[in-house]
């Protein structure tokens, strides 16, 4: 009996040693296959060095990497924002304007995400860039129809497009299987912004669906009397609700983002307005009054501009705002109002509204006819 405990206690003590031995091995393992230092945060540490010591050429590519790198999907929406505002400071320096507005109006859809001073820095030089280039929102009926800007495909449209332009002429094109192509032809100049609605008609002759294998064939159609009668043609108020319905989309989105523009420049002006102030309270020799009192001092002119520029940045913004909200409020009600009778033949289905969740975006579709 003590020879069997004494055989059992042997291999108890060697199978305990050969598992310390192999924890022992796995453990520099384990530390040598600890992942290394993702992509995308070496990227973005690479091109805010480059960006500190104003080297734009090196930081814009750094930037550009940082977004594409593997798991850039994943990156903090703060991160996003961050980098996408640097980027668009890069090109701006190096004479960019179109990227620079793309990059910066991308960073400050995500406003919430950034402190306010890179909030500042990032619209003043968003303001700089779209002085450079002309905005065109374009949008298109039926949602599913593709959007073109010059032979290249942009987008369908399900949603309206914001797109920053060199200044020019372009053409833009819808179209979709069984639609008529729609083109327009627009004309931007420097910090311009003009809206397209593309209207796309079913066609006539479009392809009838194929018949499904096994279906059941139809009886045959008997001629009727007046079968070579001609079809009548659509009235003139056909197909306006569509269209009037895109462009109360495109105006909305328009105004909306104008006017959020401004009061975010009237903001900034504000907020340099507080700052001039605070630094010439720290002045003994000025009064909260000095500015009614005669001679003024040589800051007053300075400020009662900027004050000024401040109450009509707020003042347009806000007008534009209302102007958006009320244009996008009668546009949202038209979908919910039977318009059929004013078309030469009666809608087919009623408008039906589905949200759409994506990564980036939260909206509704209209689906129907328009």
């Amino acid at each position: 009996m003590t020879r069997l405990r004494s055989v059992v206690g042997g291999i108890c003590l060697l199978a305990a040693l050969g598992s310390g031995i192999g924890l022992a091995r796995a453990a520099p393992a384990a530390e040598g296959s600890r992942p290394a230092e993702s992509a995308v945060t070496r990227a973005h540490q690479q091109a805010r060095r480059a960006f500190g010591a104003r080297r734009w050429a090196e930081a814009e590519a750094s930037f550009e990497a940082a977004l594409a790198a593997p798991g850039a999907a994943w990156m903090p929406a703060v991160q996003r924002a961050e980098v996408l505002g640097h980027l668009g400071l890069c090109e701006l320096e190096q004479g960019k304007h179109q990227e620079a507005a793309e990059h910066l109006g991308q960073s400050l859809e995500q406003d919430a995400a950034l402190n306010q001073m890179l909030l500042r820095r990032f619209t003043r030089a968003f303001n700089r860039a779209v002085e450079h280039v002309g905005r065109i929102y374009v949008a298109a009926s039926p949602p599913d129809a593709e959007i073109l800007m010059d032979g290249k495909p942009i987008g369908t449209g399900v949603t309206a497009h914001e797109l920053f332009v060199a200044p020019g002429a372009y053409t833009l094109r819808a179209r979709l299987s069984g639609h008529g192509e729609v083109s327009q032809r627009v004309e931007v100049a420097a910090g311009m912004t003009v809206g397209a609605a593309l209207q796309l008609a079913r066609t006539a002759d479009a392809p009838a669906r194929a018949p499904e294998p096994g279906a059941r064939k139809s009886e045959p159609i008997k001629p009727a009397a007046d079968a070579a009668a001609p079809v009548a043609a659509p009235g003139p108020w056909a197909s306006w609700p569509g269209t009037l319905r895109i462009a109360g989309v495109a105006a909305t989105t328009a105004a909306l983002s104008a006017g959020a523009v401004f009061m975010l420049r009237g903001s900034v002006l504000d907020g340099d307005i507080r700052e001039r102030l605070d630094g010439l309270n720290r002045d003994p020799a000025w009064t909260s009054g000095a500015c009614r009192e005669a001679p003024q001092p040589p800051a007053c002119p300075e400020l009662q501009r900027m004050r000024e520029q401040r109450d009509r940045s707020g003042t347009l913004g806000t007008a534009l705002v209302a102007t958006g909200a009320v244009v996008g409020a009668v546009t949202a009600a038209s979908f919910f109002i039977n318009l059929s009778s004013l078309r030469s033949t009666p809608a087919r289905s009623g408008i039906h509204v589905v949200p759409v969740t994506t990564a980036q975006q939260v909206s509704v579709v209209a689906l129907g006819v328009w």
